[in-house]
């Protein structure tokens, strides 16, 4: 797990504005209405407006991972020196910030070190700087209504982070390679001894990398990565949903130090249609018929996304906004497929011919005159 340092320093669900008990919808709702009032584009040379947005990003990037989100909040119940406290046993205690970082240690290996079997311990691999995944980036996609409900595969063009393509992500000139760390010795952290206690930190010479690079890459200037325009094929899933986020793995930010690369979130954006509405996997459409139709009941042909009518009888009496079902013609998806939901409306007309003033005068009489006593 990504872990980060500041993680015992920042407040992601002050940053978001939510409680700690909040839902995860909740912390996504919270998110979206932050991220589209603080973004750049909105908010041109706002310095503040830009750095609110970033810090936004950060918490929701910890706060909408799941598994992130539980590390995160471990990590803050227990605060930088947590287990230390109290503890009153015999020996050091070696609490080292990158053990929760290289996604091999996190916290069971910050409580092994209490009872001896620390990364640092004789039976445990030595402390180092190991492979970290790349960063998840975000994405967003509008998409017209018939493309969400039958899925399409498209093209996102993205400009982010990519490894370099002078170095390979080395960060050296090429000829080069990065030298160890003479302050740390390659293990990318130092330690502090308090008394019984050795709380290490990165490294500040090689920024915790274990590394340092003489001569940087022209490129990217000894970072590994580069600024880049890039095209990534996606495929977006039938019946995908407005504010819906879709993740796509391995398409993210570049790993470090042969770590494996983040993935791609794409939060989906469907445009409303003039025609149909959905409720779920429910299509809906409303269908206008005249009195007549109404009264006597008639076959009617009912618009599909498909192209095709089909056909729905319309049994006589039918009331205005009554609903009616055609089964199998709503959104399918792998796991289920939903109905068409057929809201009827009479059409009244406004204007009679003198043959259906007459038609209807003489309904009128038929429904005012008294039933017939049959005698028996």
């Amino acid at each position: 797990m990504a872990a980060q340092r500041e993680w015992f320093e920042k407040d992601y669900y002050a940053v978001l504005g939510v409680p700690e008990s909040a839902s995860p919808k909740d912390v996504t709702k919270a998110y979206r209405k932050l991220a589209r009032e603080l973004h750049p584009d909105r908010n041109p040379n706002d310095p503040t407006s830009e750095e609110r947005f970033k810090a936004v990003s950060a918490a929701y990037d910890v706060l909408g991972d799941e598994a992130k989100r539980a590390e995160y909040d471990e990590v803050r119940r227990l605060g930088p020196a947590g287990g230390m406290a109290g503890q009153g046993g015999q020996g050091n205690f070696r609490f080292n910030v990158n053990d929760m970082r290289d996604g091999t240690g996190g916290l069971g290996d910050l409580f092994g070190q209490m009872f001896g079997r620390g990364r640092g311990s004789p039976s445990g691999s030595p402390s180092g700087v190991g492979p970290r995944r790349g960063e998840d980036v975000r994405a967003e996609l509008s998409m017209d209504f018939v493309d969400a409900v039958f899925g399409l595969t498209t093209t996102l063009h993205l400009t982010t982070d990519a490894q370099c393509s002078t170095c390979n992500g080395s960060g050296a000139r090429p000829g080069t390679t990065p030298k160890l760390c003479p302050v740390c010795g390659g293990r990318g952290v130092v330690d502090d001894n308090q008394g019984m206690f050795s709380f290490s930190t990165p490294c500040r010479n090689c920024a915790g990398v274990g590394t340092v690079i003489e001569d940087p890459c022209p490129t990217c200037r000894g970072t590994g990565t580069e600024k880049r325009a890039r095209q990534v094929k996606a495929r977006i899933p039938a019946g995908v949903n407005d504010g819906q986020t879709i993740r796509l793995k391995g398409r993210g930010g570049p790993g470090f130090n042969g770590g494996p690369p983040g993935d791609l979130l794409v939060d989906i954006h469907v445009k409303p249609d003039d025609h149909f509405g959905r409720s779920g996997l429910d299509l809906t459409v409303r269908i206008t018929i005249e009195f007549w139709q109404a009264a006597l009941g008639d076959v009617i042909g009912v618009p599909t996304l498909r192209g095709s009518d089909v056909t729905l009888r319309v049994k006589p009496g039918t009331q205005p906004a009554s609903r009616h079902r055609v089964r199998g013609k709503g959104i399918s998806t792998p796991q289920a497929t939903g109905d068409l939901i057929v809201t009827i409306d009479v059409e009244v007309p406004r204007h009679l011919t003198k043959g259906q003033r007459a038609a209807m005068e003489e309904l009128k009489a038929a429904r005012t005159v008294e039933p017939e006593v049959v005698a028996t």
